[in-house]
């Protein structure tokens, strides 16, 4: 096999695997505070277990996050040397900044795991902001080299590909930079709650739940809701933003995403189908007329530029397409269960009623893996759309990529690496929560009595 290909499969499967825990991370984070929040104006011991017992659980996603952000951070050097090159000169103060964000994530999280009881209130809100503000910063400057790979900026490239006229700051608030970080944070805040409501959806499955927990995993599944309903809310006026960026930074991207060959005005959005790559026609797709020039400019006389318009060796793949529909899609599925999920929760509380259908919660728990899908298709989405170049218009991922010929053996060893990562995980975390049981930590705070 080409050895671009394994390094782009290779680099690929270390993104899609680090980008779960650091997605959780970032959600978890602002859960936990919130649920500290709650508990420092409620004084209800329930949200204080809920801020600790996740911040347990987020303390072993941390562990893993870090050392495969540690391997994602090697391979951009190692599998991609050409592109390395020109990010040392251009763009390593996100790479740079990133340290401390990390510092102040992990430090404060260790004050707030081991000295929790025993520190004031605002100090509590005070480590757990930090955690937060780390998690969130973390993500932010590493996006920023993402979205500069989009909308490359503060450099100038001479003719013999020398760089000069560097700015690292241009670099670092590239064109993409603000909505593009935006929509990833708000991305991870709405996956955060959507996961932390599954779990709790989960445990109410059990009828013989004890009463006590029974009213704990409520809680916490009806404050997951509503920062779900919240945070989905504003992820779909991000991705609005998003469109409109494309439109005006990478309209290449934007054509490819909906498969609009030519140019035009009233152009339409299509729901579904593929493009055929020999008749250049979109089959089996569900168009709304005018929708795209709507989204794109606000009025059905925005142009959208078509892939037409650019050389066709630059064309990303048509399966941009498909991607950018499965990244919408889930994510508007995980909007919409969330909002239905608090309407029926409305209804039943109205009844009366104490049990939540076993349908309605089954339905909850399916936002965990939904939400963590829209994720990962959208970072594929956000990579394969800049295809074939690594820094758009710039270098060309073949110019980019290593040639040497050990990539298949290592990409075959790190795969069996992150699978055995992974079932650790899910191991480590069940034994954990099975050695310090919820029924224990209620009966030992319980009721509204101050920890």
């Amino acid at each position: 096999m080409d050895t671009v290909v394994l390094a782009r499969m290779f680099f690929g499967s270390s993104l899609a695997f680090h980008i779960i825990f650091a997605t959780l991370a970032i959600g978890l984070s602002l859960m936990i505070f919130i649920f500290e929040i709650l508990y420092q104006v409620k004084k209800d011991n329930n949200y204080a277990i809920m801020a600790k017992r996740l911040t347990k659980g987020f303390a072993i996603l941390l562990g893993v996050a870090i050392p495969t952000g540690t391997i994602v951070g090697v391979q951009l050097s190692l599998l991609w040397p050409g592109f390395a090159e020109i990010v040392g000169q251009v763009i390593a103060v996100p790479f740079q900044i990133e340290i401390f964000a990390f510092f102040l994530e992990a430090l404060f999280m260790s004050i707030y795991v081991y000295a929790a009881d025993k520190l004031p209130r605002y100090l509590r809100l005070i480590s757990l902001f930090f955690v937060m503000f780390g998690a969130t910063a973390s993500a932010v400057l590493i996006t920023s080299a993402n979205t500069w790979m989009n909308t490359p900026a503060g450099f100038s490239v001479a003719d013999d590909g020398t760089i000069y006229n560097v700015d690292p700051w241009r670099a670092f608030f590239n064109p993409s930079f603000f909505v593009s970080s935006w929509h990833v944070v708000i991305t991870a805040f709405a996956t955060g709650a959507c996961v932390v409501a599954a779990l709790a959806g989960f445990k109410l499955l059990r009828r013989k739940a004890k009463h006590q927990e029974f009213g704990y995993y409520r809680k916490g599944l009806y404050v997951s809701l509503v920062v779900a309903a919240i945070t989905g809310t504003l992820m779909m006026f991000s991705g609005h933003s998003s469109a409109v960026m494309l439109h005006e930074h990478s309209p290449e991207k934007l054509a490819a995403a909906e498969g609009l060959i030519a140019t035009q005005a009233n152009a339409g959005l299509t729901i579904g189908g593929f493009v055929n790559p020999d008749t250049l026609e979109m089959e089996y797709g569900l168009e709304v007329p005018g929708a795209l020039s709507i989204l794109a400019g606000g009025t059905f006389d925005t142009v959208v530029k078509g892939l037409e318009e650019f050389p066709r060796e630059t064309w990303p793949p048509f399966y941009t397409h498909v991607l950018f529909n499965l990244m919408v899609g889930l994510g508007s599925l995980m909007f919409g269960i969330v909002l239905f999920a608090l309407f029926m929760w409305w209804l039943y509380k109205r009844k009366q009623s104490v049990q939540l259908p076993k349908w309605l919660l089954w339905l909850v728990v399916s936002l965990g893996p939904v939400s963590i899908l829209a994720i990962e298709f959208g970072w594929i989405f956000s990579c394969s759309g800049r295809q074939p170049w690594t820094i758009y218009g710039v270098q060309r991922v073949t110019n980019a990529a290593t040639r040497a010929d050990y990539v298949g053996e290592l990409y075959f060893l790190f795969v069996i690496l992150y699978i055995v990562l992974a079932i650790l995980t899910v191991v480590v975390l069940i034994s954990y929560f099975k050695r310090h049981p919820l029924a224990k930590e209620l009966e030992t705070y319980g009721g509204k009595n101050h920890v």
